[in-house]
């Protein structure tokens, strides 16, 4: 786990309601890309229910920061990206079950026309800070 230090509110700045506005970490960056509800075979997860799309976008943000030898520990900042705003508590239950009220990183969430499928009601990117030392499992694909 890496060192961060999460602000709440800094002076000045009106209180955050579940999310830090300031989160500082020393370490390497971590991007994750916008994951959206497909399972590990690339089908779609959920169909129109909110609460399902949202525990496989967490599902597949674990995976990928897995990957990077990252943890929910680790993330700095949440980018929720929804078709309509009323799927963010679904979202933010979801973000709950992997990331502790005093661990909450800065988030953003952004109302979309459309997402990549029609069947999409939400996308989360991530950005993680982990200490220099940390060991990145290396993962390929074959291609098909």
């Amino acid at each position: 786990m890496s060192e961060l230090t999460r602000i709440p509110a800094p002076a000045g700045v009106a209180p955050a309601a579940q999310y830090s506005h300031v989160v500082l970490g020393r370490g390497r960056f971590v991007a994750i890309s916008g994951q959206v509800a497909l399972d590990e075979d690339g089908k779609p997860v959920g169909g129109g229910d909110a609460t399902a799309q949202a525990g496989q976008v967490f599902e597949n943000l674990r995976r990928c920061l897995a990957a990077a030898g990252a943890t929910f520990d680790d993330v700095v900042k949440l980018t929720y990206f929804v078709t309509d705003m009323a799927h963010m508590p679904a979202l933010r239950a979801a973000r709950t079950e992997h990331i502790p009220d005093d661990r909450l990183p800065a988030a953003s969430a952004v109302q979309v026309a459309a997402l990549v499928r029609p069947e999409f009601l939400m996308e989360v990117e991530a950005f993680a800070v982990v200490p220099e030392q940390t060991v990145v499992r290396e993962q390929t694909v074959a291609p098909e």
